[in-house]
């Protein structure tokens, strides 16, 4: 029996309001490519499992007893399927229009560019741009550490990550195509390692980016596949989850930056958290969970995620 073509990899996390819209979508727009899928479930605490085990018993489920974080649930869920090319795809998401076999083919006739992306959608048909973002520098995290990103969203020069106000439906050459969709072939992905496992949460995306770069790849984005990407409503990120986000930055600066630069770039985390904890206790929603409340606990504890995740250190070299 030969191996499936594509095997989609899907880490839940508590989704059970999620998971099911997710595969019905997976399944029915698979159009003519031999898929699998294999979900690993991070220990949810909600109906997750048994939704799939009701619903979809054709899934490889995959419970390692344990929450692993993101990346390592990732390449835990790699190594239990067999496809010639893998995607990663978000439990938070639905597929149109058959955009895996988009990007599978897409893949197949452009292979110089290793790792590819796709456009994601709100619900109602609107641009979310979260696919993918330009790739961090110096220069793009000291403007957001003195809010030049804030006060000028999606500017080509004062945002650069954002990539401006580019609606992802071109072709194009991105810094970092994120875990909501992203596809590649196993032996590229076997080639750099999957993803960091010493990153939990945030930030595993854009060093994979980085070290796909540095190995002479070129993200790219596939426009005509399509996905529909509903993120939080919420305006606001609990404190735990923006403790992580700032533990990824800094851990990414220290991996890929050496000298002056790192030094740089973790004073621009720093002095962003602390700008923003100035900001919001002045004019921010105070409250236990409020803007006040967690740019302030950010910045309390920026000694301990300014190191990075553990094992991170400025010493560490990547291919």
């Amino acid at each position: 029996m030969s191996k499936k073509k594509v095997s989609v990899v899907i880490v839940t996390y508590n989704s059970a309001d999620e998971i099911s819209r997710c595969l019905t979508s997976v399944y029915a727009e698979a159009g003519e490519i031999d898929q699998e899928v294999v979900v690993v479930d991070n220990q949810s605490k909600d109906d997750t499992v048994k939704i799939i085990q009701d619903q979809f018993p054709q899934v490889n489920l995959v419970l390692p007893g344990e929450n692993l974080g993101f990346a390592k649930g990732v390449n835990l869920g790699v190594k239990s399927s067999e496809g010639e090319y893998v995607l990663l795809l978000n439990p938070d998401t639905e597929i149109r229009d058959q955009a895996v076999e988009k990007v599978y083919h897409f893949a197949q006739e452009n292979p110089q560019y290793g790792f590819y992306g796709g456009r994601t959608l709100t619900p109602e048909g609107e641009l979310e741009p979260s696919s993918c973002w330009g790739a961090p520098t110096l220069w793009s995290m000291m403007l957001f550490a003195f809010g030049f990103t804030t006060l000028a969203p999606r500017n080509p020069i004062l945002d650069p990550e954002s990539l401006g106000k580019w609606a992802r439906d071109s072709v194009r050459e991105v810094g970092v195509i994120t875990g909501c969709f992203l596809f590649a072939s196993r032996k590229i992905w076997d080639e750099l390692g999957g993803l960091d496992e010493r990153y939990f949460m945030y930030g595993e995306d854009a060093d994979l980016a980085m070290r796909a770069r540095k190995a002479g790849y070129r993200p790219v984005i596939c426009p005509s596949a399509e996905i529909v990407h509903e993120v939080g409503m919420s305006s606001e990120t609990p404190v735990h989850k923006t403790l992580l986000l700032y533990r990824g930055k800094a851990s990414l600066v220290r991996t890929h930056w050496h000298g002056i630069s790192q030094r740089m770039g973790l004073f621009s985390l720093a002095a962003g958290a602390g700008i923003r904890a100035f900001a919001s206790k002045v004019i921010g929603r105070s409250g236990k969970g409020g803007s006040a409340d967690r740019w302030q606990t950010v910045w309390k504890e920026r000694h301990t995620w300014l190191k990075g995740y553990d094992g991170i250190t400025p010493e560490v070299k990547r291919a």
